[in-house]
């Protein structure tokens, strides 16, 4: 009975392996046969990924997988790689990267035990941690004002979960109410309609330098987990994340990456020519130093 296991045992292994050699390298061939790469970008994730003045996708993220469509290009031969765009949201960017609708989802997107089940992640590209922006003259101090208050999260973000969590662990009984984008979100506390806003640090950071008076809103001092961005690709397709993690620990070990970041982060960036005055976190220059795909322990 024993030997009768292990001769199923390594059969069923054996057809793991097979199945396995059949997926990996899937998203190469692809874009070898098809002579075309799918970006995958956000509206108004500024500055990872948001249209300019002339509705063309620009952005941090997006120049960032400029170089990897470049490193494609070589790796595979390919002089002439057509490279189309396509606009995702928080809801479907997940299922357009798993049923290859996006080859690469060039966001604002962090990666988490969760998503990395259902997709995988490059390198980190960015470091940032969850926070509530609010109104300055609205008298709330810190989260334990927004008690009983209705709050704002963007749908498809981490921030869905962790204000519900925030919201149960400290007793607040939060209203917690999901809007379809940042830019919907950020709608609803400039019109009062939510007393708080959360979400990643720099995207808030984004949306306050959007504003007409910036002045208006303020960060409060809680601050909650650390997240770590990255390029969203297909899961199980180690060749084609190694192409692209190359690409981007190359542009970190030759200082390139860190002029990128000082291009979206530290200076006016289109349409309103507004800066974020977001230097490099230590965080992130530790991930530049010695580049992975680890999650935050």
């Amino acid at each position: 009975m024993l030997k009768n296991w292990v001769v199923k045992a390594l059969l069923v292994g054996a057809g793991c392996l097979a199945a396995g050699s059949v997926f990996a390298g899937a998203t190469l061939d692809q874009i070898k046969s098809s002579k075309e790469i799918t970006l995958g970008y956000r509206d108004a994730s500024v500055p990872f990924s948001y249209v300019d003045q002339n509705q063309k996708p620009v952005g941090f993220s997006l120049d960032l997988c400029a170089h990897v469509v470049d490193s494609l290009k070589k790796t595979l031969g390919l002089p002439q790689l057509d490279v189309k765009y396509l606009a995702v949201t928080g809801a479907n960017r997940i299922p357009l990267i798993q049923n290859g609708t996006v080859t690469i989802e060039c966001g604002g997107t962090s990666s988490s035990a969760e998503r990395l089940q259902q997709v995988g992640f490059s390198v980190a590209t960015f470091v940032s941690h969850s926070k509530w922006l609010t109104k300055t003259d609205s008298g709330i101090k810190s989260a334990a004002d927004l008690k009983g208050k209705t709050v704002v999260v963007t749908q498809g973000s981490n921030a869905v979960q962790l204000a519900k969590a925030v919201s149960d662990k400290y007793g607040l009984g939060l209203n917690i109410v999901q809007a379809h984008d940042h830019a919907e979100s950020m709608l609803m506390l400039q019109s009062g309609r939510a007393a708080a806003f959360m979400e990643d640090d720099i995207l808030l950071a984004a949306k306050k330098a959007e504003a007409s008076n910036p002045d208006q809103y303020k960060f409060l001092p809680d601050s909650y987990n650390t997240l770590v961005y990255g390029l969203m690709v297909p899961k199980d397709d180690p060749e084609f994340k190694a192409i692209v993690d190359r690409a981007l620990e190359s542009l970190m070990a030759s200082g390139k990456f860190e002029k990128i970041y000082n291009k979206w982060f530290e200076q006016p960036i289109p349409p309103s020519n507004k800066n974020l005055n977001f230097p490099i976190s230590v965080d992130l220059k530790e991930r530049i130093a010695h580049p992975s795909d680890k999650l935050p322990t």
